[in-house]
């Protein structure tokens, strides 16, 4: 199983699964694809359009990591439904919070809650 932070070059990268227009932006826990890769869930109101969804998506994980949004930057994916993002900057919180859901991923095939 592929994890979904990993270190890189300036920070951590996150593999991201978005699904734009949704009822509420919230992190939904761990979405593993057939393949074993595993990424962070994250559903977000904004449509696809113009950026919208790419911009609440960091907003989301900004605040839940409780980081300035100018710590996370898409580098991989920026019109794709899979989005890897760089988090720069002291990201223990995030660490954390995708320990905790890795650990649940293993009760289910898919996304947790």
């Amino acid at each position: 199983m592929t994890a979904a932070l990993r270190p890189g070059r300036g920070g951590l990268l996150l593999s991201v699964r978005v699904t734009p227009k949704s009822s509420q932006d919230r992190i939904a826990g761990l979405h593993r694809a057939a393949d074993g890769a595993v990424s962070l869930a994250v559903k977000v109101a904004a449509p696809p359009d113009k950026g919208k969804a790419n911009a609440a998506v960091t907003a989301i994980l900004a605040k839940a990591a409780g980081l300035p949004k100018s710590a996370l930057s898409i580098v991989a994916g920026e019109t794709d439904r899979h989005k890897t993002i760089l988090v720069s900057g002291n990201a223990e919180k995030l660490q954390a919070l995708i320990a905790i859901l890795e650990n649940r991923i293993g009760k289910d095939d898919g996304e947790t809650d």
